[in-house]
């Protein structure tokens, strides 16, 4: 078996180089891939239509590697979360599938190389960002639409460049479920992240998918936490935000699968840092050969990443977010030629650039949110990452 050893740490069965390598760790299938055999930038807007400018370029790069002797060849990459701007997809030279924990297996106790912090922004501030959430909710009460995201970026800059093969090391050991990701850029960044949200996964006609909206932070103390996880399901703000989400899920797929398993209700997820309102849901599609990249478009952004209505909320975004979000809530995952595979939300991520970090993190508004405390959701989804690179999120 390959083994990969980085500078401070070992990956047994893979090989991974920061700057070259795509890595996916999922409870369903784990890849490893390397190498670019063909980049794939075409926007992903009328993704889910079968005869997409982005379905043809998929197509077509999927065709060429096999012609050039891949006998699997697969896509992997990210979309951003406005699908009308160029998508980070490319068919990689190799690719292999590896059990599912092999990266959690794999990972080491906390590295703690030191990050001294240079500096540190919000985009926006915290004014602004309570100010436009005061906004939405204003929008809210005129009847104009039912749910909004609106996220910050945090910019960091470190005093010496980040490892970030410790930083994914760090991120699958107080993070070992959900869906761990390392994504290398064109542009030489590197998307790192451990989403707990999976958006959508095919294999054959059966798909999957496990929305998450509704959230509270964890507490150190064990009757708090349980007492918080307690308090977020009996919320009516919260199980509201999470309806929301599913019905607009249900809407979409219903038509598509001869059968659609939806819970009548939410269960709590937990991560490291959070407790999630989640529901699982799974069908059996009318249409086996239906791609599951349409699916993923089709499905893209949901109102858990965009609000609802969809074009409402994304263009009250757009008014108040002063920020491109990119990748940030974008999608992230692969497809192979089959049409089968898995996409993730980019959520708890980073986007890392030598000594330059930039971190991400959204709150649902609804009628019934404050400022101050979705403020105070953003700071504490932020931790997750904070926590990775060994940062004080209370200094922050």
């Amino acid at each position: 078996m390959a083994t990969l050893t980085t500078e401070n740490q070992t990956f047994p069965g893979f090989v991974y180089a920061e700057q070259s390598t795509f890595l996916y760790r999922s409870e369903f299938r784990s890849l490893s891939a390397s190498g670019v055999f063909e980049r794939i930038e075409t926007p992903a807007f009328g993704g889910e239509q079968e005869d997409s400018a982005l379905a043809q370029h998929i197509r077509q790069a999927l065709a060429r590697a096999k012609a050039a002797g891949q006998e699997t060849p697969v896509v992997v990459g990210a979309i951003p979360f406005d699908t009308r701007r160029p998508s980070s997809l490319y068919v990689p030279e190799n690719c292999q599938f590896v059990a599912n924990d092999s990266f959690t297996r794999a990972a080491r106790p906390m590295l703690q190389q030191p990050h001294r912090l240079a500096a540190c922004t919000s985009i926006p501030d915290e004014p602004r960002f309570k100010h436009a959430v005061a906004e939405a909710v204003s929008r809210f009460k005129q009847g104009k639409l039912d749910k909004a995201v609106l996220s910050r970026i945090l910019d960091i800059e470190l005093e010496q460049p980040v490892a970030g093969h410790q930083i994914l090391n760090n991120l699958m050991v107080q993070n070992p479920t959900g869906y761990h990701f390392s994504l290398p850029l064109a542009d030489g960044g590197v998307l790192i992240g451990a989403s707990p949200e999976l958006l959508i996964r095919k294999q054959g006609g059966e798909i999957h998918t496990n929305p998450l909206a509704g959230s509270a932070r964890r507490q150190d103390d064990p009757q708090q936490d349980r007492l918080g996880s307690e308090r977020l399901m009996r919320s009516t703000k919260d199980k509201y935000e999470h309806k929301l989400v599913i019905d607009d899920i249900r809407r979409h797929l219903a038509p598509l699968c001869a059968s659609l398993s939806v819970p009548s209700g939410p269960s709590l997820l937990s991560t490291g840092t959070m407790w999630h309102l989640s529901t699982r849901i799974r069908g059996e599609l009318l249409n086996p050969n239906l791609n599951v990249m349409q699916l993923a478009c089709l499905l893209h952004p949901t109102p858990a990443l965009c609000g609802f209505p969809t074009e409402s909320a994304r263009q009250l975004i757009a008014d108040l977010e002063p920020h491109d979000r990119g990748l940030f809530s974008g999608i992230v995952g692969w497809c192979d030629a089959n049409g089968d595979g898995e996409w993730a939300i980019v959520i708890r991520s980073g986007l890392l650039r030598g000594n330059r970090v930039q971190l991400f993190a959204g709150a649902g508004i609804v009628a019934a949110s404050t400022p101050q405390s979705e403020w105070m959701e953003t700071a504490a989804k932020l931790g997750t990452m904070l926590n990775a690179f060994g940062l004080n999120s209370g200094a922050l």
